[in-house]
């Protein structure tokens, strides 16, 4: 009689003895790792934690009732609601497309597949700035492309929301498709074909197979959108024209009002950075639940 063994390859780590009712024991951080952990938190303790603790911490010194006039003030409400239609826009718009695109990407193969995959990722690259001038060359009344057409038409994109949509959407393209893509390259393409063996159409392929399997994908994707369109600043301040209470977002205003010196800056980021985190941890919450 033969015994299968497997043997561990030699730079493979050592397997976990088994402790006291067949869990494995846990291992002895060494010294090493003591050095790596602190390492990593005083890495994100200087570039993330003390940041926002500074402008919590001039938020709740300066008092309740700084924070209600900064927040309840006309101009911040407008930025406030003028923010939240431009976000949800570019969440939704880039949710649509990074859906279609990771399917495309991961479903098809054609010619000019790699292109589509290397041109998603250029705005993590391209300076904001860069993209709000190049906005402006293409969709300008006077200098851009489309311009003299637009105009005809009466439709007015730059210095106006539907251009801060643009710029929005266009910093924040890659992140649905990036959370959502490999997940449906892990999954593979049995399940879709299997069904549509069996009669079930394209929406229904979707809506009871590959929409159940990205969800939590395409959820992390649309949270890391919102935040990222919610703290855009440099594109959307080239082709907004930073309007007061017209086409001014909250950061364009967090910017003026610290700028200026006026009050009010610590209380709106505040804003910005409650609805960022609160949306993160929500997800971090529920995703454990539904795991199990």
């Amino acid at each position: 009689m033969t015994t299968n063994t497997q043997t561990q390859p030699p730079w493979a780590p050592p397997r976990p003895v088994a402790a006291a009712g067949g869990r494995p024991a846990r291992r002895r951080t060494s010294r090493s790792g003591w050095t790596l952990r602190l390492a990593a938190l005083g890495y994100v303790g200087v570039l993330v934690a003390l940041p926002l603790g500074t402008v919590l911490w001039r938020t709740a010194d300066q008092g309740a009732a700084a924070f209600v006039d900064a927040v309840t003030a006309p101009d911040a409400i407008a930025a406030i609601r003028l923010t939240a239609i431009v976000a949800g826009s570019a969440v939704a718009i880039n949710t649509v497309f990074g859906v279609g695109a990771a399917l495309l990407l991961a479903r098809y193969r054609f010619r000019g597949r790699r292109l589509l995959d290397l041109l998603i990722d250029v705005p993590i690259s391209v300076s904001p700035i860069i993209v709000g001038l190049a906005l402006i060359l293409a969709f300008g009344w006077t200098t851009g492309w489309f311009g003299p057409a637009l105009q005809d038409a009466g439709l007015q994109v730059i210095f106006a929301t539907p251009g801060m949509v643009l710029a929005t959407a266009f910093v924040s393209l890659p992140l649905v498709v990036r959370e959502v893509l490999p997940v449906l390259i892990e999954t593979g393409l049995d399940e879709d074909q299997a069904a549509r063996s069996l009669g079930a159409n394209a929406v229904q392929r979707f809506r009871r197979i590959t929409l159940p399997t990205i969800r939590w994908a395409l959820a992390y994707g649309v949270v890391l959108g919102l935040a990222r369109a919610l703290g855009e600043f440099g594109a959307v301040r080239v082709v907004s024209g930073n309007i007061g209470s017209q086409t001014q977002t909250v950061t364009l205003l967090v910017d003026e009002r610290a700028e200026q010196f006026e009050p009010g800056a610590y209380q709106l980021s505040v804003v910005l950075i409650a609805v960022a985190a609160l949306c993160i941890v929500i997800i971090s919450i529920i995703r454990p639940h539904e795991k199990k």
